[in-house]
């Protein structure tokens, strides 16, 4: 999904690392575990500008990444000879016949999301990369979420992986939940874990207040729980992915 490297967090993960130890115990030891089979491997994507990650993230949502990544590519291919660096202008993309983005495999719904995405680009609801940098979390997801079809959830992964913003907690995100379960409830092995067994987000928000100003990375270890859960039950799978 993202191929034009990586870069370096604005934050220190040392700091925040030591904080989180020091704040929460039981973090503490999942960061220990994590360490022992990498460590904190979080990088930020290519930066792009909000139009293109926003343009991107639409392309994406409810499908494979295989297919997902076909998609895209074909979208860009229609502004440039090569995927790898071509990139539509708002304008461009708002005057582009429907008939061509459904040619490229775009359905009907994220078309109106992407016209959405031009003209709010243009209007300036959707701020420049530039301009993006000097807005609080909480205005960037005010802003964003205006776009037809991007929710708070699709901005937080914008602040997390491509603005490398560092207090962001996800309370929505199923994977983050699901760790949160792993990390801090007592929850019996002998079965599955179910949504009855997932923290309400005022819970998360509670505990989260003890990882604050690094909220973003405490999530991305609740990612990591979910995996070393995976891991257990099956040794062979032990692999820890960056769950972007």
């Amino acid at each position: 999904m993202l191929h034009n490297g990586r870069r370096k967090l604005p934050y220190d993960p040392v700091a925040a690392l030591a904080h989180l130890r020091q704040s929460d115990t039981v973090l503490g030891k999942l960061i220990e575990r994590v360490e022992a089979i990498g460590g904190f491997t979080l990088k930020l994507g290519h930066t792009g500008t909000p139009f293109t990650s926003l343009l991107e993230s639409i392309l994406y949502q409810q499908l494979h990444g295989k297919a997902a990544a076909t998609i895209h590519k074909r979208v860009l291919l229609l502004y440039g000879p090569d995927h790898l660096t071509a990139i539509p202008t708002p304008q461009a993309l708002l005057d582009t016949p429907e008939e061509l983005l459904r040619g490229a495999g775009v359905s009907g719904n994220k078309i109106k999301a992407l016209k959405d995405l031009a003209a709010r680009t243009l209007d300036g609801t959707v701020p420049t990369h530039a301009a993006i940098q000097k807005l609080s979390d909480e205005e960037i997801i005010e802003r964003l979420t205006q776009v037809r079809g991007i929710g708070t959830w699709t901005v937080e992964m914008l602040l997390m992986f491509r603005l490398g913003r560092p207090d962001v907690l996800p309370v929505t995100d199923y994977g983050v939940r699901k760790g949160f379960a792993l990390t801090f409830q007592r929850l019996p092995k002998s079965r599955a874990i179910t949504a009855a067994d997932l923290p309400k987000p005022e819970v998360m928000l509670r505990r989260g207040k003890r990882w604050m100003p690094y909220r973003s990375v405490a999530s991305w270890y609740m990612w990591r729980a979910c995996d070393l859960a995976a891991a257990d039950k099956k040794p062979e799978v032990a692999k820890i992915p960056l769950a972007e």
